[in-house]
This record gives C-alpha cells, structure tokens and sequence, in this order.
C-alpha cells in the first residue's frame, strides 16, 4: 500500500472514539519497533519527521526506510509527516520528498501572519496531493529545534479557531491545552505527589479542548508534546548511569480521555528516546565488554516495539482500527 494522507485515518478515528499514534522517527531501529507493533495490533500510523531529524539523516534516507517498511508490511497504512515545519520552504521541501503530510508551525507569530504562512502552505500542499496540519496556541517546552519558555506559552483560544481554520485551509489543528514538549514537561512545583511520591502534572485542560469542539465540530484535533515519560524507563536511566530527575509527562488517563474526543492524533516522541536510552544504557551496564551495534541496538529496538504496543492498546485505542481491511 502507497503511503496515504491523514484525512480518511481522521474521520475513521473522530467517529471511532480514538486517536492515531505519531512517533517521530530518527533511524531505522526506530522505523522498525513501531511498524512492526503497528503491523501486529493492525493500527494506522503516522510517522513524523522533525527538521532535527531531517538534519541527522537527511529527509531522503528517512523517506526511503519509511518506504522499505511499506514494502515489508504491505497492509500498514502509513502517513509520512513533517513534525513542526517552521517556515514555508521546509514543508514544500518534504512534500516535495513525498511526504504525504505536513505541520506549518507559525504558533509564534501573531495570528494574522499564522493565517497567511498557513495558507500558503496549505495552497502548495493541497495542489500536490498533501495535507496540513496547523497550531493555534504555544505549548512550553524543549524539543528538537523546539523551544519555547513557560512564559511564552500560551493556551489555544477557542474564539480564534473558527476564523482560522476557515481563513487557512489547514486540514486539522493542534492546540495547546497543557501539554510541553519534551521529557521534563512540568516544573516540580507545578505538581503534586502522590501517594508513592511520584510527581503528578496539573490536569489537561478540557473545558478548552470541549470549547473547540463545540466551534468546530467533526474536525480533527491534535496534540503535541504528549509523551507520558513513563517513570520505570526513567529509573532504568538513572540506575544505570543517567540523571534526569524529577522528568514527568501528560499522565496516560488523560491522553485516552482526550483521544475518545476529537483528538485525532497525539504525537508521541520523549518515551521513544527514553527507551532507546534506557534500553541501550542498562545493556553496556550489563555487558561491558560488547561494542557491535547490533547487539545493543536490537534490545532496544524491542523495547520500542512493546512500549509502541502499549500506547496503541492502552492510550490511543487504535488497535484494530487500520481499516485498509475494512
């Protein structure tokens, strides 16, 4: 099967009551661990590319690894998209490269220009048999070429969104409704402990996303900076050499409450990192003497694969759901 857009995924996933996983992707191990738990649980994906990933391996050995795992699982439905395009030359570069889909980041800039980068970027995709995906709202965090301050972040207003998505074009929207980029997400005195001490982050904010659905209604929503930074790869990190205290992410529960809403895709990146790190970290404490590649690159390639599994099972609800079988 030829690499697809998100439009038919979306619809499939707004009426279904679930959201369709996007894992950015760096190499090929990566590639491999979520395709194959994509393939096993019959799940749409969307495999995003980042412009630091771009820079790492160069857009075209990424596309051509996406294109391999299609020739390897047939079946898979596949969406190849560009994750925080900042400007209009990068996202008519990728479309160029074939990606299926592309996000125009101008979140940064003062709303009218949002509307005029988007469009533009939108014109150029739709012609070319692409789609878009636009941002309203800043999320905080660091992330890739990602950086934006607590204080320069800001929740999405739902007054805006009808007037934007009418003006852009664009073909979903991601909103900020509490959600940071990268593994320390929330400041330790934005949380709460818990009963076993363990940092809990302030809540989503619904009554935002529930306002944007009632202003756009059947139309696909999407949410960055969602990794759950799962607390047992954390300690695997730490107890193997690593130093990332008080990392903490969107908790689980309320990524399923979002995906059974409009939220049609929920991009998912730090919990890949921290596996592969983990994963390669607690081998070379394991086997001090090894040194091939292979062997530390194929565990974590399978802790990918299950941690993968997990979300598509258990977060996002989309196993099951690749409705090429339909």
């Amino acid at each position: 099967m030829p690499l697809v857009t998100s439009t038919e995924m979306f619809k499939k996933a707004y009426n279904g009551g679930y959201a369709v996983g996007a894992f950015n992707v760096n190499n090929m191990e990566i590639i491999q661990g979520i395709t194959e738990a994509c393939y096993e649980e019959n799940a749409p994906v969307i495999l995003q590319v980042s412009k630091g990933a771009r820079a790492y391996a160069n857009s075209k050995y990424l596309v051509n690894l996406v294109k391999s795992a299609l020739e390897c699982y047939p079946e898979l439905e596949v969406c190849l998209h560009l994750d925080h395009g900042s400007d209009f030359d990068i996202c008519k570069a990728c479309v160029d490269d074939g990606f299926t889909s592309v996000m125009i980041d101008a979140s940064s800039k003062p709303f009218e220009e949002n509307i005029e980068v988007t469009k533009k970027v939108v014109e150029y995709a739709h012609a070319h048999g692409a789609v878009v995906e636009a941002e309203l709202g800043t999320l905080a965090g660091v992330e890739d070429d990602v950086k934006v301050s607590a204080e320069d972040s800001s929740y999405t207003r739902p007054d805006d969104v009808e007037e934007f998505v009418k003006a852009t074009g664009c073909d979903s929207l991601a909103i900020a409704i509490g959600t940071s980029h990268g593994a320390y997400k929330f400041k330790p005195e934005q949380c709460t402990r818990d009963e076993n001490g363990i940092l809990v982050p302030p809540p989503l904010r619904f009554d935002i996303l529930d306002e944007v659905v009632k202003r756009l209604p059947g139309f696909p929503i999407v949410l960055h900076g969602s990794s759950s930074v799962p607390q047992e790869w954390v300690k695997i990190i730490n107890e193997n050499g690593g130093k990332m205290p008080d990392a903490v992410g969107v908790p689980e529960a309320q990524l399923r409450e979002a995906a059974k809403s409009a939220v049609c895709k929920i991009n998912i990146d730090s919990d890949i990192r921290l596996v592969m790190t983990g994963s390669i970290r607690q081998f070379y404490n394991e086997h001090p003497d090894k040194f091939d590649p292979r062997e530390y690159l194929k565990p974590a390639r399978a802790n990918i694969k299950e941690m993968v599994r997990h979300k598509l099972v258990d977060v996002l609800g989309c196993a099951g759901k690749n409705h090429y079988h339909d």
